[in-house]
């Protein structure tokens, strides 16, 4: 009897993780977003956990957890259950750089966390200032090349997507142009219209109604809201880094959940709430990309970056 009793709770035992996943979800989920409350990446998540909760029929509440560059919040999300209930909605920046960069401290590797779906996709951009005497990148690049060193680019932060994205630039054009950092963009636009920096290099979204003059854009193609400006690439230099990223989860996810969530971000990232939230956001038109997708993505950004970081012994 006590056998058959044992093999009963045993069964019991084994069913119930099944049954927790077909049911999923049965409660709240949370969607941690580590930058803080306004930032475009929380205002993008607050949109689409509306269409999230609409379709799976529980609440989905966005919970800022700052500080680290993006890590302490991530770290939180890469140590929780793996059972969907805690997820994550950020720029893949804290999987690709931050363990390159600070591995030493952050508390997660880069595959702590796996792709639901992408959401997101910021270009960077150069620009100057109306009068600069730099009316394209290929004035930019005769002036560095005459006297290099002399001159200088502001950027939102040492290790940040505008800072590596411009490395990468000097790097492949062979220029000598000093980075200065900034305190976030809006700082770095500060110094660019006041005079104190000669370049800067932005997210795309930050330039959208500043009084500045765009070089070029780190991207494959035009931007439709900047179609004027030419992309980096097509002015013959091989370099397009964007920031993307999206909704995650931990590693060990069950993958009928990951599925269950992938389904419903569908539709929720086409939804008029997220829709016009990414516009407002400065998102292209192709900012969505299913999991398999973004997996690749990430994945090859995690290796350049890693590359990159090595190259400029970058330490955080």
């Amino acid at each position: 009897m006590r056998v058959f009793a044992l093999a009963v709770v045993t069964a019991a035992s084994l069913a119930l993780p099944a049954q927790a996943q077909q049911d999923y979800p049965s409660r709240t989920v949370t969607v941690v977003n580590p930058t803080q409350a306004g930032a475009t990446t929380d205002v993008l998540a607050r949109a689409l956990v509306v269409g999230l909760a609409g379709r799976l029929g529980q609440q989905f509440v966005v919970v800022n957890r700052t500080g680290a560059s993006g890590a302490i919040g991530t770290a939180s999300v890469a140590r929780a259950a793996a059972d969907g209930y805690t997820l994550l909605f950020g720029a893949v920046y804290v999987l690709s750089v931050l363990p390159a960069a600070r591995s030493a401290d952050i508390g997660y590797e880069s595959q702590a966390l796996v792709p639901v779906c992408q959401t997101v996709s910021n270009a960077m951009v150069i620009a100057v200032r109306p009068e600069s005497p730099f009316k394209t990148l290929a004035d930019l690049v005769a002036a560095a090349r005459a006297q290099p060193g002399k001159l200088n680019y502001g950027h939102q932060g040492a290790g940040s997507i505008p800072h590596l994205s411009m490395e990468e630039f000097l790097e492949t054009a062979k220029l000598d142009v000093k980075g200065i950092p900034g305190r976030g963009d809006p700082a770095v636009v500060t110094d660019l219209l006041g005079g104190s920096i000669d370049v800067a290099a932005l997210v795309q979204g930050t330039v959208a109604g500043q009084n500045l003059r765009l070089l070029g854009i780190f991207a494959e193609e035009r931007h439709p809201s900047f179609a004027d400006t030419p992309t980096v690439k097509e002015q013959g230099f091989d370099v397009a880094p964007i920031s993307f990223g999206g909704l995650l989860a931990p590693a060990a996810t069950p993958g009928e959940i990951i599925g269950k969530l992938e389904a419903a971000c569908v539709g929720a990232a086409q939804d008029e709430i997220y829709a016009s939230a990414a516009k407002r956001g400065g998102q292209p038109p192709n900012y969505y990309a299913d999991r398999a997708t973004f997996g690749l993505r990430l994945a090859r950004d995690i290796e350049a970056k890693r590359r990159l970081i090595a190259r400029m012994k970058l330490q955080m």
